[in-house]
């Protein structure tokens, strides 16, 4: 395991950033339910803040006959969509509030798959249980990378998948300090020495690195790089996000999806 940069970090606060963030989602899970619902309907998975479709995207490996964690898993849609692609997923989850909507979610739609409150920096489960491990925008920005990623490593069998969305390393550099203004053009923060953000007014803690750090902390972790993919949404799509607009993400990418595999 490698240790954070010894560069400052943006933001670096006080305190523990998992029960901030335990605390911070129980209350935005409300916000996330209706998103939540019309994912568990969907036909196909999409993707990230532009609902990609996974046939245009291929963010996924084989997962059929496949023992799957989703590392901070939400209202549960990701793990659905893989149940039906006949994975056998366990979601990971440090909210109880999302796991109760990920619960109501089950009954609802009559498919059913374990649930684990945790925190994904230290899930209690056995080693080498599970061919791969996934995160949309959970445990990939919501948990300390030098921390999460030895986990998902641990928790891997030998040659299992990782897969993880984070936002684009540029937007992070360009995004508004304000959540409802949309990033621009000009560079807000330094790259070297990403690591832990907090932002006004907000509960919760996120984090991200810089391109040089991912790799040497999945390699330091047992992992071979396989692909990363920026998305470029296309034409005319929408995001109910307003912290980045679409002229701005045609021009950069706004989100990534790194994959890797354990070797």
């Amino acid at each position: 395991m490698t240790s954070p940069p010894d560069g400052g970090t943006a933001g670096r606060g006080q305190g523990s950033h998992v029960l901030r963030n335990r605390k911070g989602w129980d209350v935005l899970a409300a916000e996330y339910e209706g998103p939540g619902r019309r994912n568990w309907a969907a036909d196909e998975p999409t993707w990230g803040l532009w609902n990609i479709p996974e046939s245009e995207l291929h963010a996924l490996p084989a997962v059929a006959g496949r023992d799957v964690v989703e590392l901070g898993c939400g209202t549960g849609y990701v793990s659905a969509w893989l149940a039906r692609l006949g994975a056998r997923p366990v979601g990971i989850d440090n909210s109880l509030a999302q796991l109760r909507a990920a619960r109501r979610f089950q009954r609802e739609f009559g498919l059913e798959f374990p649930l684990v409150q945790a925190d994904a920096e230290a899930v209690p489960l056995a080693d080498g249980s599970f061919d791969v491990a996934i995160s949309e925008y959970g445990a990939s920005i919501w948990c300390d990378p030098y921390r999460w990623v030895p986990e998902a490593a641990r928790l891997l069998r030998p040659g299992g998948d990782l897969v993880f969305f984070v936002n684009g390393t540029i937007l992070m550099l360009c995004a508004a300090d304000e959540d409802d203004r949309p990033a621009g053009d000009r560079l807000l923060r330094p790259y070297f020495g990403m690591h832990r953000f907090e932002w006004p007014g907000e509960e919760c803690v996120d984090f991200h690195l810089g391109y040089g750090d991912w790799i040497r902390l999945l390699r330091a972790n047992g992992f071979e790089i396989e692909d990363l993919l920026e998305l470029r949404p296309p034409e005319g799509a929408s995001t109910r996000y307003p912290y980045v607009d679409l002229p701005w993400a045609r021009q950069w990418p706004s989100e990534e999806v790194w994959k890797a595999r354990k070797r």
